[in-house]
This record gives structure tokens, C-alpha cells and sequence, in this order.
């Protein structure tokens, strides 16, 4: 199952609740479907980290971090997801958000000559903050839904082949 291959990859619940710098959230943390690994948990935390992952605020972890507990999914997977857009690939994603944003609300495009830096992003920040939320908003909702259905099938695709594997080793052996 994906199980055993996302179980590989994320951390112990007991370790993540007595971390130096989480105890004061162990009472939150204790619910068990934080950690399952079933079809709806990974589902659902998928949903939730590529939603944010899409979303250009600061600390996106924590907000990922929230979604999952109070949705009650796999807390794990939700926060990992958000790294999606890291340093390398926020640019690109953004200004994508940022032209789906501006293709829905009919705005041109154009910013002038854009230049990396706090100075242009403030000067620049009036014009560009709808469509960019906006763009980011449809394509983190797109993503989230694509990125349930994906799991949920992928899942679903594993389960059936590993069925299929069990039964047809069963009909070998006799």
C-alpha cells in the first residue's frame, strides 16, 4: 500500500509531540488521525497542502499545519506539501497564480519592467495584490481538488494491483 512508502518518509508521532519545540502543542497533536495513514487522511492532507502551497503568505506551514488539525488529516503530509514552492519555484508559481489572476478579472498583464527586489514589490504592490490572491486562490483550490482526486486514485490503483498481485499468487501456489 502507499502506506508502507509515506510512513518511510514522515515522522514519528510520539517524536513530532516531544520535540523540544512542540510540547506546548501536545495536547493539540495527541488526536491519532493527525498520523493515520488511510485514504481519506492522505487525501485530505494533500487537498489541504497544495491549497497552501499555492496561497503567497509568510509562515504557509502553519497555516497548512492548522488546516490539517482541525480538518483532523494527516498533519505530516499537509505541512511537507507546502514546500512545493520553496525559494526556487515561488517565482514562477506566483507569477502564474498572477497571470490566471489577471486572465479571470480581465487586467492586462503588465507591470512595467519587473526587478527583483522589496523596493519594486512595494511600489508595484497596489496593482499586482488582486489579481495575484485571486489567481492564487483558483489555482490553489484547483490544485487541491486535482491533488485529492489524484490521491484518492492512486490509492485506489494501488489497493486493486496489490489485490490482484495476492490473488494471483494464491492461484500459483495450487
Amino acid at each position: 500500500m502507499p502506506r508502507k512508502l509515506l510512513k518511510r518518509y514522515t515522522p514519528d508521532p510520539h517524536t513530532v509531540r516531544n520535540h523540544r519545540h512542540l510540547r506546548w502543542l501536545a495536547h493539540f497533536l495527541a488526536d491519532p488521525n493527525l498520523f493515520h495513514m488511510n485514504r481519506r487522511s492522505v487525501s485530505d492532507a494533500f487537498a489541504a497542502g497544495l491549497f497552501w502551497a499555492s496561497i503567497p503568505i509568510p509562515f504557509q506551514m502553519i497555516a497548512a499545519a492548522l488546516t490539517a488539525v482541525v480538518m483532523r488529516v494527516n498533519l505530516p503530509i499537509a505541512v511537507a506539501l507546502v514546500w512545493l514552492t520553496n525559494p526556487l519555484t515561488m517565482p514562477p508559481v506566483f507569477y502564474f497564480n498572477y497571470l490566471v489572476g489577471t486572465w479571470i478579472l480581465g487586467k492586462p498583464a503588465d507591470v512595467g519592467e519587473f526587478r527583483m527586489s522589496l523596493e519594486w514589490i512595494g511600489s508595484q504592490l497596489h496593482a499586482i495584490w488582486l489579481p495575484l490572491y485571486f489567481g492564487s486562490f483558483v489555482v490553489g483550490v484547483v490544485a487541491g481538488v486535482l491533488g485529492y482526486i489524484g490521491m484518492r486514485g492512486f490509492w485506489r490503483w494501488h489497493v486493486v494491483r496489490q489485490y490482484h498481485a495476492r490473488r494471483q499468487h494464491r492461484h500459483r501456489r495450487f
